[in-house]
């Protein structure tokens, strides 16, 4: 009995099993997106952009932090960079109505592309990105999103070169857009 309660909460922690919040019907749905998602993730124009960040990262995103980025506005040029570059533009080329976000990490978390500026600049000790970052896939709860106003739900896969997670992209699917 006590495996079974250490193994439920484990799960329940982790972020993959929120059967309070979601129904069944809905949970197939998002299921369904996960691997639309996934090719996504596994695209050389995501994944060249990852390891091209990975492998050398411009100094001016080793000395943006939350605070800085939080007071950037939308229209500011370095915050347009992200939905403008070719990961951004690949991101946009795949957006549909249940796409209520999406942004790409690198592997320390930091921003590589986004549709629209996310309220975070980091999401490195987080599940959304450690549990990518560890090859495996995330779900976080139904919440109402400050970047969206949208009820969603986070989606988050690793993003692979060569067979290894080097970084992280998350999609916010919303609830209300799922066929």
């Amino acid at each position: 009995m006590k495996i079974r309660i250490l193994l439920l909460s484990l799960v329940l922690g982790s972020g993959l099993l929120h059967a309070a919040d979601i129904d069944a019907a809905t949970q197939e749905k998002i299921h369904a997106k996960v691997a639309e998602i996934k090719a996504w993730a596994s695209d050389p124009a995501l994944a060249g952009a990852v390891a091209a960040q990975n492998a050398s990262l411009p100094a001016d995103y080793a000395a943006m932090t939350q605070d800085k980025w939080k007071s950037l506005t939308v229209l500011d040029p370095f915050v347009r960079s992200f939905s403008k570059n070719p990961a951004g533009l690949f991101l946009k080329s795949k957006k549909a109505d249940w796409v209520a976000e999406a942004f790409v990490s690198d592997a320390h978390g930091l921003k590589v592309a986004f549709l629209s500026k996310p309220s975070g600049w980091i999401h490195a000790g987080k599940p959304k990105h450690d549990q990518p970052m560890a090859g495996h896939d995330w779900q976080g709860a139904v919440e109402l999103d400050d970047s969206t106003g949208l009820q969603q739900v986070q989606i988050s896969v690793p993003v692979i070169k060569d067979g290894a997670a080097i970084g992280a992209l998350v999609v916010g699917v919303a609830l209300s857009k799922l066929e």
